[in-house]
């Protein structure tokens, strides 16, 4: 693992200006959750929130910005990521060929498209409702980058019903769900634990860096550091920044695993 002073830190910054203080291939793993440019009324009190409870200064991206917003990002992340490494991103559906133009300027290769289907939507009168987010698995070299099959189900593990564990889990549509936030104030969204939990242990290994150029909450750095990988990320709220600080620093928010099988995260 290269010593450099952004390890196990977070910032508080433009990613975009904080990432090109990085060096080049620094990173084995990005894992992020970038705005999606939809106008998000970040402190209405729905998802089961109550609005009042919700940190201030959600910072959107505007729809005509958007393409050039993750050209810039994008570039940097590709820049600092290992040719061994992979990077993850979600996005909704609303501005993903903008996220797919950028992925092919800067030369990524898709490994897969991953849906994320979860347990609720927004109730809808004239549409179907939107209960899953996109997860784009990208890397720089296909033939570099590590992956770890059977990490999380040896290959002989049967499911309940008889069927391979290690293909199920490994299948592309990951229904996870949402997590409710514990505690009196809370950022207006966060990756379940149990997902980060899944990237980490397909695609990296211990000592690792992962970076989280949007950190929001802190959630992919808090499980990053309890799985045992190094840490480094960006968040330009100042509000969200403190609030992934104090979860970090004073673990009043961490995550419990109680043992070594998959999945089991308890909240406190």
């Amino acid at each position: 693992m290269e010593d450099f002073e952004y390890i196990n830190t977070i910032k508080q910054g433009d990613c975009i200006e904080l990432m090109s203080e990085l060096p080049t291939e620094c990173v084995d793993l990005v894992i992020t959750d970038p705005p999606f440019a939809i106008d998000f009324k970040a402190t209405r009190g729905n998802y089961n929130r109550t609005g009042n409870r919700v940190l201030q200064g959600y910072n959107e991206i505007k729809g005509d910005d958007y393409l050039t917003f993750t050209l810039d990002w994008l570039s940097e992340a590709t820049r600092v990521l290992k040719e061994s490494g992979s990077m993850y991103i979600f996005s909704g559906w609303n501005y993903l060929k903008d996220l797919l133009i950028a992925i092919d300027a800067c030369k990524l290769t898709t490994v897969n498209h991953i849906i994320w289907k979860y347990q609720f939507g927004v109730v809808t009168k004239r549409k179907y409702v939107t209960s899953h987010y996109h997860c784009l698995f990208l890397c720089k070299n296909d033939k570099k980058r590590q992956f770890y099959p059977y990490r999380r189900f040896d290959k002989d593990t049967k499911t309940e019903t008889g069927g391979s564990a290690h293909y199920k889990d490994k299948e592309d549509v990951w229904e996870i769900k949402r997590e409710y936030w514990q505690g009196a104030m809370k950022t207006p969204t966060k990756l379940p634990a149990e997902l980060i939990e899944k990237i980490l242990d397909y695609s990296s290994q211990k000592g690792d860096v992962v970076l989280d150029p949007f950190l929001g909450s802190g959630q992919v750095a808090v499980v990053s550091e309890m799985k045992g990988r190094h840490y480094i990320g960006f968040e330009i709220v100042p509000e969200y920044y403190e609030f992934a600080r104090d979860r970090l620093e004073s673990g009043k928010y961490l995550i419990h695993k109680p043992s070594d099988e998959p999945s089991l995260f308890r909240y406190r």
